[in-house]
């Protein structure tokens, strides 16, 4: 029998209507001509109270596809006069306003079968997240909502209030929303814990996962249902995709990229966007960065005054204070705006009106995240989802060709869910002990019928009990307190204190306290600004924050104050991350690079070169011309590293400084794990630093004086890698910031006492006592063995650093070794890289070009 299976059958609208109610029947039809395609695979199984994962792109009519028979139900009981105050249904999101906008769009339905019916039915919704007061609150537990709609967290906190936990006792169903954007990450394995608490208290429930472009979706439905006695529950997976309907293209502004100088692509940039824009109603513009983002906004007012202002176009980003953000949803709703450019907050389902071109600037980085952010335009159900992607990069350009290719073909990268986290796991357990007292085992059963933690040993489930239990006594030395009991003998836990209940509910969560100081603008918050940002700004200097000049006058303790300014900003440098490239995807561009390798070999002509990408990798001429000439000239000076063979270049830059180029395009999480490994091994055989850097498509280690990069990569080994790695993150910032963190996580930090916060400095602080602290008191310690484990699995990649050394380990890929004069074309952004802080971004762009004029010299033009 099979667990997870894919729902092939779809239902007749007769079929569908004959399990609604009547009103409910007769509100869908005056309302819709027909049911979605989502709806008429789902809707069924979730009548007959089956798991259903529903993917489908955004817009598509999943929230309806959730709710149509639950609003069935509740009608029916309500018409019957059987409907009971306490909650049927839970609907988690990740995002509050997203709540907020679930919660409209059911007012909505609601009044309207109540007019149909012509009299009251009582079926109530209600919000419930940190946000909601305590008026409020009461009243929930007065009169419970029928649904509940909530965040992951506050969920988890309603499980130890015992009076709201009595209203949970009969659920019946849970909707996870945007379960893709929650299962990568910690917010997700906590959600997943959850539930299976919820399980344990209301029996079995029915469960549906909304989801966009995600892959595998057995993957997803897996961590959706999680696990009983061993074995995967059941799952429908509906898979609704209008991939056919993909109009996508990638776009280059200029003829030859690396012939043009950086003036002449900026103009073209700009020209080609407000081009595009113009063509179309309302466009959505994603970058990579927040000072994308601003950059983008500011340079568009620039350079087009008469077209963009404060009213038609407004940047959307984390660092923006919340009414802002939410006035250029409202606008964007309301057809206000021309464009809204973002940097990532926009990528979660709020219904945002209507949209008809994405343009992503610069890549997206994978390609489940280019179908999701395409996936916000043409939400009229049936309109194609239409994208564009402008480049001005080589690298660039090869990689979002590859991206668009798998995105045409249906290849989605595939998704990274982290497991057995430490952290997570003892605030849960926490939260259990407040419930009530609990067998050892049965504890165990129900953690490890969560997807994340169906593998967890007994031994790292024990290691959290003792943690908890105040076993390290010399912990209290450092104001770290027991949390819960243990009873060895009788294999019972519960908790410890009368204040348990409140610092759980003041302190969960996983999302770290970052530090950020907020701005103020005659009086009023007009956003925040990274820590690192703030300390290197000068009295004086101006910055754009919302698309709009702030000049910088003083800062008090983490509040800084600005007055507006006109005249060039010094644009931010945001400390945000940059996407990493997937594996997958970086797999992909290997296996092509090989392929061209091979076309070269084999003496095909330029033409026939050409037409072959164009036709392999869907781009224009311009593109394929441009991509062309990039791979002839690192095959005629050098090789082609690919998924064939891994090119290790020796290189002598300025004042003699020697170059170790390894040509590894595996994505920067891949070579993090590479490169600080091998200069590990370096600097302990050499006793010298030795500087790293590292990108998507290789690292470099650079030094003064002799550097054997080689022989230390040779040994790396697969079954070695993991402990070299854990000595050489061992004195990092990294692991440093990341056992914060994990220590917050798992409350031996606590961010809340006592109605005190402590701030995110004093936390640095302790973090780092805390961590020196327990190295020497436990090498094996849970909450450091997970700060170990977040840093190599989910902020570096070691698991696909392992397969890269199998795949050389098995002869599958072999070393090449070269020695150059100047840097390989491939090798070119890598090595600019390391002048960066001397060169701007447009000498960058001049750097490359005389570079690659040099190397058309070698070759012969």
């Amino acid at each position: 029998m099979e667990m997870i299976e894919k729902q092939n059958k779809i239902y007749k609208d007769s079929e569908i209507y004959s399990i609604l109610h009547p009103w409910v029947k007769k509100w869908f039809k005056n309302k819709f001509k027909t049911f979605s395609e989502a709806q008429r695979y789902a809707i069924m199984d979730i009548h007959c109270g089956e798991n259903v994962l529903v993917s489908s792109p955004t817009g598509s009519g999943k929230t309806l596809t959730a709710f149509l028979s639950i609003i069935s139900e509740l009608t029916n009981l309500a018409d019957k006069g059987e409907l009971e105050d306490k909650v049927y249904c839970i609907y988690i999101s990740p995002l509050k306003a997203l709540d907020n906008d679930i919660e409209k769009n059911l007012e909505e339905p609601l009044l309207e079968i109540e007019k149909i019916a012509g009299r009251e039915l009582g079926v109530r919704k209600a919000v419930r997240t940190g946000d909601t007061n305590q008026y409020q609150r009461s009243k929930m537990l007065k009169v419970p909502p029928h649904i509940l709609i909530t965040t992951p967290e506050t969920l988890s906190i309603l499980l130890c209030a015992p009076k709201f936990r009595e209203k949970l006792k009969d659920v019946k169903y849970i909707v996870v929303d945007e379960i893709h954007s929650l299962a990568d990450n910690k917010r997700g394995i906590h959600l997943s814990l959850t539930l299976e608490r919820l399980q344990n208290l209301a029996g079995r429930f029915t469960r549906i996962g909304l989801s966009a472009t995600v892959h595998p979706l057995e993957k997803v439905a897996s961590f959706l249902v999680g696990y009983e006695y061993g074995e995967v529950r059941n799952c429908k997976v509906v898979d609704v995709n209008y991939m056919k309907q993909l109009d996508m293209k990638v776009l280059c502004p200029v003829e030859d990229i690396v012939e043009s100088d950086p003036e002449d692509i900026n103009k073209a940039l700009y020209n080609l966007l407000h081009e595009l824009i113009s063509a179309h109603k309302t466009t959505l513009i994603f970058t990579n960065t927040r000072s994308g983002t601003e950059s983008v906004v500011f340079n568009l007012k620039k350079k087009f005054e008469d077209k963009y202002n404060d009213d038609n176009i407004m940047a959307h980003h984390s660092s923006l204070s919340k009414e802002l953000r939410l006035e250029a949803e409202n606008k964007l709703k309301e057809g206000e705006l021309k464009v809204v450019v973002s940097s990532t907050s926009l990528e979660l389902g709020i219904d945002i009106g209507y949209i008809d071109l994405v343009i992503l600037v610069s890549s997206p980085k994978s390609v489940s995240r280019a179908l999701q952010r395409i996936g916000r335009s043409g939400h009229k159900l049936h309109d194609k989802a239409k994208g564009r992607i402008l480049v001005v990069e080589r690298d660039d350009l090869v990689e979002c060709s590859l991206i668009l290719k798998n995105a045409l073909e249906g290849n989605i990268d595939e998704i990274h869910i982290p497991e057995n986290c430490l952290d997570v796991l003892s605030q849960q357990i926490y939260g259990m002990a407040i419930e009530h007292k609990w067998d050892i085992n049965d504890a165990y059963r129900l953690i490890k019928g969560s997807y994340p933690y169906r593998n967890l040993s007994q031994n790292d489930f024990v290691s959290v009990l003792s943690y908890l239990a105040g076993e390290y006594t010399r912990l209290e030395e450092r104001y770290v307190y027991a949390k819960i009991w243990v009873d060895y003998d009788t294999k019972m836990f519960g908790k410890r204190g009368k204040l348990a209940r409140m610092l759980y509910s003041t302190n969960i969560g996983t999302i770290p306290d970052r530090s950020a100081a907020r701005v103020k603008c005659n009086g009023q918050i007009v956003g925040r600004i990274e820590e690192d940002f703030m300390e290197k700004l000068r009295k004086g200097d101006t910055f754009v924050l919302g698309g709009k000049i702030y000049r910088f006058n003083y800062a008090r303790g983490m509040m800084v104050n600005v007055t507006p300014s006109s005249g060039p900003p010094t644009i931010p440098s945001w400390f945000s991350e940059q996407l990493p490239l997937s594996f997958d995807l970086a797999m992909s561009i290997q296996n092509f690079r090989a392929i061209m390798e091979n076309k070269f070999l084999h003496e095909k002509t330029r033409e026939e070169i050409i037409e072959f990408i164009h036709e392999y990798l869907y781009v224009d001429y311009n593109a394929a011309n441009s991509i062309y000439s990039y791979f002839q000239e690192q095959y005629l000076y050098a090789q082609i590293p690919s998924a064939r063979k891994l090119l290790i270049e020796f290189y002598k830059g300025y004042g003699g400084r020697k170059f170790v180029v390894f040509h590894t395009l595996f994505g920067r999480r891949v070579n993090d794990a590479l490169s600080r490994a091998v200069a590990y091994l370096l600097a302990k055989k050499y006793k010298r630093d030795v500087m790293i850097s590292v990108s998507d498509n290789g690292f470099y280690l650079s030094s003064d004086g002799k550097i054997g990069g080689f022989e230390a990569f040779k040994e790396l080994k697969s079954d070695n890698i993991e402990e070299i790695l854990v000595k050489a993150i061992d004195k990092t910032e990294t692991l440093a910031g990341r056992f914060r963190h994990c220590a917050g996580r798992s409350l031996m930090i606590l961010r809340r006492y006592k109605g005190k916060e402590k701030s995110v400095s004093r936390q640095q602080v302790k973090g780092k006592i805390l961590l020196k602290f327990v190295k020497e008191l436990d090498e094996n310690f849970s909450i450091l063995k997970e700060a170990r484990r977040e840093v190599m699995e989910d902020f570096m990649d070691v698991t696909n650093a392992k397969k890269v050394l199998e795949i050389l380990e098995e002869g599958r890929m072999e070393i090449k070794q070269i020695n150059t004069t100047i840097p390989s074309p491939f090798a070119f952004n890598l090595v600019a890289q390391s002048y960066l802080d001397v060169l701007k971004y447009e000498e960058r762009i001049e750097f490359i070009r005389r570079m690659h004029q040099a190397i058309i010299k070698e070759i012969g033009g």
